[in-house]
């Protein structure tokens, strides 16, 4: 086994050689070439690359890099992206990061084409893999708790704004009662005294722990209000504060949307909630069709 002893790269990247280290005996001969690969390569090159790209670059297969990620310990290629782009992100400034990602894709459409449908893809498979059902389903419930006796909040800033005003203007479509709540600092205040015993909040951030995450929650638990989270690497940190977490994987690379996976956790709840009272939803939609006729229609003279 050759793996470099530098102490550079990071805490993911260290992490990744002392796995590799510790279970090196135990691989078979295609899992040490992958891992050998994973260890050898640049990092940024790792972060771009897929599983059917890892596997030709080290011998192997799309399979074996799978297999070796398990082997390893980790999640799948998502979650060592996710690791390595952490300490890559902090030290690699972004206009650098850009003409990294323009390189590695380059000019030609189809690859182009394929690259972001391949980590849009990796992310939402992530995604699915890391939210238990048990968290999911009691989402659900406060939500749907939150939807008979008072009103659901979405809260999203930057980014994560998109995937806050998808669930609150969805929400709204099936006959809850919900708002995005989008302010900072001191302007906070305002929407969080219309916290009521019975509402919900979402929260949507995935890795930054913002200080408005911890009014928020404070505010929420003391009115009697109840909070889901939906993140990617604030689920230890803020777990023990909140009554669900839902995972929703970054980018590793900025190829894709930051609010993609959020976007899609929100999905799942709102279908959720739509089959649960399929009535409401269903008349919900009857009066919005109906409105949105008669602002088509064209005006008298």
């Amino acid at each position: 086994m050759n793996i470099s002893e530098e102490s550079g790269g990071g805490e993911g990247l260290a992490r990744l050689r002392a796995t590799v280290r510790e279970k090196w005996d135990s691989l078979s001969a295609s899992e040490r070439a992958v891992a050998q690969h994973l260890v050898s390569a640049p990092v940024e090159s790792l972060l771009f690359a897929s599983a059917q790209e890892l596997g030709s670059a080290s011998g192997t297969s799309n399979a074996s890099v799978v297999r070796t990620l398990q082997r390893l310990d980790y999640a799948g290629l998502p979650a060592l992206k996710r690791e390595l782009a952490s300490d890559f992100t902090s030290s690699v400034a972004p206009e650098v990061r850009l003409q990294q990602r323009i390189a590695h894709v380059g000019r030609d459409l189809d690859g182009i084409w394929g690259e972001v449908f391949d980590e849009a893809q990796e992310r939402i498979e992530h995604a699915r893999r890391l939210t238990p059902g048990d968290a999911l389903r009691d989402a659900v419930g406060i939500l749907a708790e939150a939807a008979e006796s008072g009103e659901i909040h979405c809260y999203g800033v930057a980014a994560s704004e998109f995937a806050a005003r998808h669930l609150a203007l969805a929400l709204g479509r099936i006959g809850c009662r919900a708002r995005h709540l989008g302010e900072t600092g001191f302007a906070l205040a305002d929407p969080l005294l219309r916290l009521r015993q019975g509402d919900a909040v979402v929260i949507f951030q995935p890795g930054r722990a913002l200080a408005e995450l911890t009014v928020i929650t404070e505010r929420t638990r003391s009115v009697g209000a109840r909070v889901i989270l939906v993140t990617d690497e604030l689920a230890e940190l803020y777990g023990p504060s909140v009554d669900a977490v839902l995972i929703a994987p970054h980018t590793p690379t900025g190829i894709t949307a930051e609010a993609l996976t959020a976007i899609v956790v929100a999905d799942a709840l709102l279908l959720a909630l739509t089959a649960l009272d399929e009535t409401r939803a269903v008349e919900t939609s009857h009066q919005l069709t109906a409105l949105r006729e008669q602002l088509l229609k064209p005006k008298r003279k």
